[in-house]
């Protein structure tokens, strides 16, 4: 078994900031990309295991993903944001883990539940 834990939305006001975190629980045995996605599988930000990162290009600089590849953990820093950014933001990831089923490796490629973020005044 594979789970998603996110944490980090909420409410902000424009101009302020959120982070948001994913951790991947589970046997694990290797990750491929961790990203985030919003609204209708927009990308937002991805992550390769080699640490090369891919913005969405409405995120012009605002944002910054990382990743503790120890902890299986990914974050989205993100700044300066705007009501446009409101939305229902979702964590991806793909990989390999152990299926006690099948007693050996297999592919997996997961969604979190999703963590609003809302920005208003």
């Amino acid at each position: 078994q594979v789970h998603f834990e996110e944490t980090g939305g909420g409410s902000v006001q424009p101009g302020g900031s959120l982070t948001l975190s994913c951790v991947l629980s589970g046997d694990i045995l290797s990750i491929k990309t961790m990203a985030w996605y919003r609204r209708q599988r927009e990308l937002v930000a991805s992550i390769t295991a080699a640490g090369h990162a891919n913005y969405g290009d409405f995120v012009k600089g605002r944002f910054t993903i990382s990743a503790d590849v120890a902890k299986n953990t990914v974050y989205l820093q993100m700044d300066r944001l705007a009501p446009d950014d409101t939305a229902v933001y979702y964590c991806y990831g793909d990989g390999t883990y152990y299926s006690d089923y099948y007693e050996r490796s297999a592919n997996f490629e997961l969604w979190g539940r999703g963590t609003q973020v809302t920005v208003s005044s």
